[in-house]
């Protein structure tokens, strides 16, 4: 718990500082000369991104992420209401999806932050900031509550949870290293400056804006068609966002709990997630001894760096690749090959940069310049992931002992399902349902309420006494039949 303190508070410093910056980036945005006035008769085409929203709008989006924020808040923790998540669910996505067309979202957010680190002369608005800072706070104090009925990307998703099924553990984990080795490349290609390809490759806003590339919008499709079964794959098996709510819900000071008082380990809350986020007590005797755990643990030490270096080392190869989906790289190489005559005739794209009057030699140089950043970037991609799954692979060889059934704090969307399979909250619902049917009949005062507990008090005390009475009279007469 003193180390769980600890981490927040640093947490909670880093934001500040974070938010104390936000003025610095927008100052830097101010026009120094006055800007190029251009005339022209051509007609741009129609883009499928929505229009800038002004300023003082920005603001009530960012106001209604926190309510929104703030109401997750009130249905998972207070009224443990899944019934006010799901409404709340339907409501962030008809806003922040389909009127809002999915921009901005704290998802994609992640680039831009990543691109006021990388180059100082790009700015943030303090919008952008607080739609990447807000979901993280929440998360350090209560959870992942953005996830949980806030995301339109994980809106969408959670209305299909239709007849979800469990997947392998082993496939579980294997899969929730996707998000780590996404966050990096999409890090890395920010910091190269190739683009920003979590928007690019976003698999649900296409849908929003009514409109999008088709192999994009097949991509979505089939991932809702396996939400069906599979309950929200990209949050689970793709989000690179979730990677960081993930971390600061680790370290969360309050957090959903399965059952409202104490667990009984009736283990009928097992089956009621559909993203297997439920930790399981420790048995009484663990599949393996203690020592080939320190064994297997030791070996992973051991063999951390070496995947460390070899993992840098495969990333770095993938360079060429990797900055060909920088459209500056692909036209430098297609004017180079035209250039010495290995491809016959242009291309369109080849043609437009050759009426620009630029040299050759300076597209070239440009496509250096990023092939050199994406090999960098690979090695640090590729050691980070390599480090990622040695430390996966050390939290499955250390056993912590759980006394009872309890939600993961890293992996839990606070979704609000396993709220109704405990027996203990299904008593206090009929108990409140009880007392306000009674209340009703009655009178709404709380005096009326306060009558009707200790009535309920009395009426039980009397029986208690009656039946010892009884017991008490009973026992007498087999004490005096047993003497005559």
């Amino acid at each position: 718990m003193g180390s769980r303190r600890f981490v927040r508070a640093h947490l909670v410093f880093f934001f500040i500082l974070i938010a104390a910056c936000g003025p610095t980036f927008n100052a830097m945005g101010v026009d120094r000369f006055p800007r190029p006035q251009f005339s022209t008769v051509h007609e741009l085409p129609t883009i499928t991104t929505p229009d800038p929203r002004a300023s003082t709008i920005e603001y009530v989006d960012v106001a209604a992420l926190a309510v929104a924020l703030c109401l997750a808040c009130y249905f998972v923790l207070k009224t443990r209401s899944r019934r006010g998540v799901l409404l709340l669910t339907i409501a962030s996505l008809l806003y922040f999806g389909f009127y809002r067309k999915g921009c901005v979202c704290p998802i994609g957010s992640l680039q831009n932050v990543v691109l006021a680190f990388s180059d100082s002369s790009y700015v943030v608005p303090l919008a952008v900031i607080a739609f990447f800072m807000l979901p993280l706070v929440f998360a350090l104090f209560f959870g992942r509550v953005f996830c949980a009925a806030v995301c339109p990307l994980g809106a969408i998703q959670d209305v299909v949870v239709i007849k979800p099924v469990r997947l392998p553990a082993s496939l579980n984990r294997l899969l929730g290293t996707i998000p780590y080795i996404y966050l990096g490349l999409a890090v890395l290609m920010v910091a190269s400056g190739i683009g920003f390809i979590i928007c690019r490759f976003d698999p649900f806003v296409g849908f929003f804006r009514m409109d999008g590339p088709v192999p994009t919008l097949v991509f979505g499709a089939v991932l809702l068609i396996m939400g069906v079964f599979v309950a929200r794959p990209y949050c689970r098996f793709l989000c690179p966002y979730g990677v960081l709510l993930g971390f600061m819900s680790r370290f969360s000071w309050r957090h959903a709990t399965i059952t409202p008082t104490d667990c009984i380990q009736c283990r009928l809350c097992e089956d009621s997630c559909p993203f297997d986020a439920i930790v399981k007590p420790t048995p009484a005797e663990l599949p393996e001894s203690r020592e080939k755990g320190v064994r297997r643990l030791a070996l992973i030490i051991l063999a951390m760096p070496l995947a460390i270096g070899l993992g840098a080392w495969a990333a770095s190869r993938l360079d060429s690749v990797v900055a060909r989906a920088d459209s500056r790289v692909a036209i430098a190489e297609r004017v180079s090959l035209e250039d010495i005559g290995a491809v016959d005739g242009t291309i369109l794209e080849s043609d437009s940069f050759r009426e620009t009057g630029e040299s050759p030699a300076t597209l070239i140089g440009t496509s250096l310049a990023t092939r050199k950043a994406a090999r960098i970037g690979g090695w640090i991609l590729g050691g980070f992931v390599g480090a990622i799954v040695c430390m996966r692979l050390m939290g499955l060889s250390m056993y912590r002992k759980v006394k009872d059934y309890q939600p993961d704090r890293e992996l839990c969307l606070s979704c609000a399902r396993c709220f109704s399979s405990c027996p203990h909250e299904q008593q206090l619902r009929k108990e409140r349902q009880r007392v306000g049917g009674s209340v009703k009949e009655s009178s709404s005062s709380s005096s009326s309420v306060r009558n009707a507990e200790r009535d309920e008090r009395s009426s039980s005390s009397k029986k208690v006494l009656n039946a010892n009475q009884d017991v008490t009279e009973l026992g007498k007469r087999k004490r005096v039949h047993a003497s005559s």
